[in-house]
Parts: structure tokens; C-alpha cells; sequence
């Protein structure tokens, strides 16, 4: 025993550390709250994140990792919980979450199948992590249209994104509307706001319609409006919702059998 102390002393007057103990090193781990974390990181705290998450309605796996998936569900509390749109988990942001789960409170419930509407006969699935499904009834083309949607949701606002090539860092409202029907082959080069008011045909579509106007342009979707700002997230990307907006100073258009 004495020569166990005399071996720690000498190393603890040396300056190394003796070997934590698995509860001495589970506690020196961070737990939710201690530190902001943001895509990329790892650790128990982010395994506490998604958990927790999960338990507010918003189904996570739990890797441990903030990866793009975990991004997409904290972007998806932080609209249903009224805070800034950025995909990362501020401390005060993790207060707020463990008090939600303290208190029972869930912010998403998985919806109920919408009644079909006139002309579609049915409507996409806003999910939980703010990707949309097309209906099981959509033409290929509508269903490739939400697939494209689906892949930029995560991109910033770029003014001018989306026009100068296909993949880009971040897309502004025409670029999104184009790149997502680019994917239904319902485009081959990128339209301005503008332009989309003189796109495909007059009117509302069955399935799809543009809303073209000098400043800014929007979609509906089978149902779903793919936009970018106006009560999506105060400064982010592309997302889907399934709010809609005025269409006053709109023209309406939509794509030739759509």
C-alpha cells in the first residue's frame, strides 16, 4: 500500500496524471448543456441531444455524431420551438429542449393522413425532418421534383445560388425552384424570379404550381410550398411547408400536364 502512494505521489510531483476511473472519466465527459455544439461534433452531450429529440416527437438516431440528419432535426425543433434557424444546439437551446422534455411537452406529432384535395386527389408528407414524400399517386416527375427538393434543404440562402451551375453551396429562391425541376426534368437552365412568370403554362396546376413575380418566386408541390424565407426560417435556404403564403403580385404558372 505504501509503495502504491509512494508511485502515485511520485507521479502526481512529476505532473502526470494517474488513470481515471470509468465513473471518473463518464463524469468528466460533457453532458448536454455544457458546451454549444454544432455539426461535426460528437460525444455523449450529442447522444443526449438526439435522444432528447426524440422524445419531443422529432425521431433521431442516436450515433453520438451531429451529422446532417441530426442538423435536419434540430432545425426542425428549432421552428416548432421558436428559435433561431441554424442547425446548431446553442446552450440556451439545450436548456430550453431539457425543459421540454421535463415537462412532457412534445413540439411534433406525426400527422394524420390529409384528405385528398381537388385536382391532385392527394398531398405530400411534410416530415419531421423537414424533407417532403410525394404521394404514392404523384406522376415520376412530381415524385423526382421532391426527391431534388429534398437534397438542398440543408443549403443556405445564396443570392444567385442555383444559377450559375446546378450544384452550388447555397441557392436563392429561383435557383432552389429551378434545381428541384431540373430534377423532374421539368427545366434545363435556371430561371429568375421573373421568368418564372412567363414558365410552362397559365394557372394552378394539378400538381405543381410556379409563383412568378420581379422579386421573388415559390412553388407548391403536391400541396407543399418549396421556398425559401417568409415564415420558413428567418434567414435560411430552401425548406418545405406546408403553410402557404399570399399569392397577390404572383403569376401563377405551372408545368405543361402538371
Amino acid at each position: 500500500m505504501l509503495r502504491c502512494r509512494t508511485l502515485a505521489a511520485a507521479l502526481a510531483a512529476a505532473g502526470l496524471a494517474l488513470p481515471l476511473s470509468v465513473a471518473e472519466a463518464d463524469a468528466a465527459r460533457p453532458t448536454l448543456g455544457d458546451r454549444n455544439l454544432r455539426p461535426g461534433m460528437k460525444g455523449r452531450d450529442v447522444r443526449v441531444l438526439q435522444d432528447f429529440l426524440t422524445r419531443v416527437g422529432l425521431q433521431t438516431g442516436v450515433d453520438g455524431q451531429y451529422g446532417p440528419a441530426t442538423a435536419r432535426r434540430v432545425k426542425s425543433w428549432e421552428r416548432r420551438s421558436e428559435r433561431r434557424v441554424n442547425g446548431r444546439m446553442s446552450r440556451p437551446d439545450s436548456r430550453k429542449l431539457r425543459g421540454q422534455v421535463d415537462a412532457g411537452i412534445t413540439v411534433h406529432e406525426e400527422p394524420a393522413p390529409e384528405p385528398a384535395q381537388p385536382n391532385s386527389g392527394a398531398v405530400a408528407v411534410l416530415n419531421a425532418d423537414g424533407t417532403a414524400t410525394a404521394p404514392e399517386s404523384a406522376p415520376a416527375a412530381v415524385k423526382a421534383v421532391v426527391e431534388a427538393g429534398n437534397r438542398i434543404i440543408d443549403k443556405p440562402y445564396k443570392y444567385g445560388g442555383g444559377h450559375g451551375r446546378w450544384e452550388d453551396s447555397g441557392y436563392d429562391c429561383s435557383g432552389s425552384m429551378s434545381y428541384a425541376l431540373h430534377g423532374g426534368d421539368l427545366l434545363d437552365r435556371p430561371l429568375t424570379s421573373g421568368g418564372f412568370s412567363s414558365y410552362g403554362k397559365g394557372g394552378k396546376g394539378e400538381w405543381i404550381t410556379v409563383y412568378g413575380s420581379g422579386g421573388h418566386s415559390y412553388m407548391v408541390v403536391a400541396g407543399l410550398r418549396f421556398d425559401t424565407g417568409w415564415n420558413n426560417s428567418s434567414s435560411d435556404g430552401p425548406d418545405w411547408s406546408a403553410k402557404m403564403r399570399p399569392t397577390g403580385g404572383y403569376t401563377a404558372r405551372h408545368p405543361a400536364g402538371l
